[in-house]
């Protein structure tokens, strides 16, 4: 049995971060997973930034509700359904992810949980687990799972390597670069192409 585990920022809809810094001109928030490895660190630099210019979760979420999934990721999702399981494993929040997966079509996501005031405001956050992918992914086995991992980031990596295929998909230079044993496509037939060969589909 297979479960492919797919990154969801940058494969299948829009980076949320990326999109609210150009809705609101903070250049400085689409720093994003492709560029800092440490997502501690990332985390606390964009609550900081929000504090300092007094936004919150409300101007986050209006911001995505203008987000649409990238060209074809619904039929890819769709289609990849038909004959294997899927789980979406992702670094963002559930108070972000509810209307991405309506658009998506509600595949299962895992993700992690913000902890906002009453006043809108971003005080921190919640992970699900640490190191969240590779724990999610490591607990699928453990009940007989064989895994399929897909992403395009630094906290994608482990993933990947502890699958028994991973591929990149629409990654950065440098971590094509850097790790090379991972094919990285572009398209989504070609990411679905080589997830059937792996269950012989």
């Amino acid at each position: 049995m297979y479960i492919t585990c797919l990154d969801l920022e940058g494969v299948l809809v829009p980076e949320i971060w990326i999109a609210f810094a150009d809705a609101v001109g903070i250049p400085e928030l689409r720093r994003t997973t492709r560029d800092e490895p440490d997502y501690d660190k990332l985390m606390k630099y964009r609550i900081g930034i929000l504090k300092e210019h007094k936004l919150g979760l409300k101007e986050i979420q209006e911001t995505i509700a203008k987000i649409d999934p990238m060209p074809g990721a619904k039929e890819f999702l769709d289609e990849l359904r038909t004959f294997c399981q899927v789980i979406i494993l992702s670094d963002t929040f559930s108070q972000f992810a509810g209307p991405l997966m309506a658009k998506l079509g509600y595949p299962t996501i895992f993700c992690n949980s913000l902890e906002v005031a009453k006043s809108g405001e971003i005080t921190g956050y919640k992970m699900r687990c640490e190191k969240s992918k590779l724990t999610t992914v490591k607990a699928l086995q453990s009940i007989g799972y064989e895994t399929i991992a897909s992403g395009d980031s630094f906290n994608d990596l482990g993933m990947i390597q502890a699958s028994k295929a991973g591929f990149l998909f629409r990654s950065t230079e440098k971590i094509i670069k850097d790790y090379p044993q991972y094919p990285a496509f572009t398209e989504y037939s070609e990411l679905l192409n080589a997830i059937k060969s792996v269950v012989n589909y």
